[in-house]
């Protein structure tokens, strides 16, 4: 069973995950947001309460407002960012359009490790299956716990929507296609967390989402 604290950081309110497994001491933390000093000290207070050490970060894109405080973590925990390849241009544009829709600058010196489609993510007692999901950005993925019945969704699947296309790299065809063929096809009763908004499910996606009901009628 994961005990999972949810944060949304940043004048983009982007989800941030604290996941530690049951009686663990470890934790992981994804999609960091943390644009200030108190944001930052409102995730190492939650630690210090629940008595947990994170070992790492998972980045589901490289988008600004998720990766506010990744360099932060890792310098001053030193521990693993772990992100898709194919999104290192996506961190490397972050200064720019983070400083045009919050004024704020971003440090992106933090190092990353590679991950890939399928690969399986042992981490603080939890097992995270990547999905790679491209279409908001080139890498993003998906991180599924399916022991816990968990999927962190990043920006490609939210509550009653999708995530944008229109921004550098993505792609709507790419992006639909990584909603249905790689994420609505998972249990129905996975939650799921995404970058921003509210907890859902993919049972509540498939049968509610206005951007998916179009793929859902019947063949006659």
């Amino acid at each position: 069973m994961l005990r999972i604290k949810l944060f949304h950081f940043n004048p983009l309110e982007a989800c941030c995950a604290v996941m530690a497994a049951e009686g663990s001491s470890q934790c992981v933390i994804s999609d960091p947001g943390m644009y200030d000093e108190s944001e930052r000290e409102a995730l190492l207070e939650l630690l210090r309460k629940e008595g947990l050490t994170p070992v790492a970060v998972l980045l589901t894109h490289g988008h600004f407002d998720h990766i506010f405080g990744a360099a932060f973590l890792q310098k001053r925990f030193g521990i693993p960012v772990y992100m898709h390849p194919d999104d290192k241009k996506t961190v490397s544009l972050s200064p720019a359009f983070a400083e045009y829709f919050s004024s704020v600058s971003i440090d992106t010196d933090f190092e990353t490790t590679d991950i890939r489609d399928g690969e399986v993510l042992s981490l603080a007692g939890i097992s995270f299956r990547v999905i790679t999901t491209p279409g908001h950005t080139p890498g993003g993925v998906c991180y599924y716990a399916e022991s816990d019945s968990v999927l962190l969704s990043g920006d490609t699947l939210f509550a009653g929507s999708i995530g944008r296309s229109d921004l550098p790299g993505g792609d709507y065809d790419r992006l639909i296609s990584s909603v249905l063929n790689r994420i609505m096809t998972l249990p129905g009763d996975t939650d799921v967390i995404p970058g921003h908004g509210p907890v859902t499910t993919i049972a509540r996606e498939s049968t509610t989402n206005p951007f998916l009901q179009p793929f859902n009628e019947p063949d006659f």
